[in-house]
């Protein structure tokens, strides 16, 4: 009896550019954020495209946190409020955390918590180091693992196999993918910013930040910062996937970019201290909504 066969990894990629809600719209956010001449009113002409998202930027600036006598009553209001990072970081978690609904196979919201803390390790070891941006390791932190969902999406009755395949011959989750599927959910994901027009340098630290070793030259701020991020990630806890404790550190190339374990242990505590402030008491479970 023959088996049938995986989608190939076009495919994949064909379904997931079809799911609404992606988060197609950070490029352009990004880019007006960064205009040195954009304004409040510029902001809130590209949140107002999403009506869901511009409800959520309304709500956070007027919730107990932000909130002052004034409330907020337009976009506008709420993005002065809120101020461009934190506005930022919102729509960031707001547009990954609509499309995990779409394309998760697990925990409602696991996705979405562990792409934040793994999104401000990266901040946190970019204001530490000051090699990269702290938004742009923050952005990539939040989508590098965006191939897990799309795999998860069109390939979930293939885990089985690759859960088999790991048991028979050990090695990390993306080894089985590779196996089993010819492609891995790192490979997915590249291929799915370069299509959301990510600049480059975000589609190979999604390629490569779990095997840093290969990454090209021009990636590698950006993949080493990654890869820490995702061992103070998957060492924090929340939502770690089923694959993400198979994890293989680059011990070497971390001690290299000074990243030790003194740094990851105070990065740590940072990252919780501030995931606790963005989702309170959905940090650990429950489905999440922005």
């Amino acid at each position: 009896m023959s088996h049938p066969l995986p989608p190939s990894i076009e495919t994949v990629c064909e379904q997931a550019l079809r799911l609404p809600c992606s988060p197609a719209m950070l490029p352009r956010l990004t880019a007006v954020l960064v205009a040195p001449d954009s304004t409040a009113d510029d902001i809130a002409d590209i949140i107002k495209i999403d009506p869901s998202l511009a409800a959520s930027t309304l709500r956070l600036a007027n919730s107990a946190y932000f909130a002052t006598d004034t409330p907020a009553e337009t976009v506008t209001d709420a993005v002065i409020r809120l101020g461009q990072r934190e506005l930022y970081r919102l729509a960031a978690l707001a547009l990954v955390s609509r499309w995990e609904v779409g394309t998760s196979q697990g925990e409602p919201g696991d996705f979405c918590r562990n792409a934040l803390c793994t999104a401000l390790a990266a901040e946190v070891l970019a204001e530490t180091t000051e090699r990269i941006e702290p938004q742009m390791a923050y952005t990539a932190g939040l989508v590098c693992d965006i191939g897990k969902l799309a795999v998860a999406h069109a390939c979930a009755s293939f885990f089985p196999a690759v859960r088999d395949y790991r048991t028979a011959h050990g090695g990390t989750w993306s080894e089985g993918e590779r196996n089993v599927l010819g492609y891995t959910h790192s490979e997915v994901g590249s291929r799915l910013l370069q299509a959301w027009s990510f600049p480059p340098v975000f589609a190979l630290a999604a390629q490569f930040c779990e095997r840093p070793a290969e990454a090209p030259e021009e990636s590698l701020p950006l993949v080493a910062h990654l890869h820490a991020a995702k061992y103070v990630a998957t060492s924090f806890g929340p939502g770690v996937p089923e694959d993400g404790f198979l994890f293989e550190l680059n011990t070497p190339l971390m001690i290299e970019w000074g990243f030790t374990p003194e740094l990851m242990q105070e990065t740590m505590s940072t990252v919780h201290d501030r995931a606790k402030v963005r989702l309170q008491n959905k940090l650990t479970h429950g489905s999440l909504a922005f």
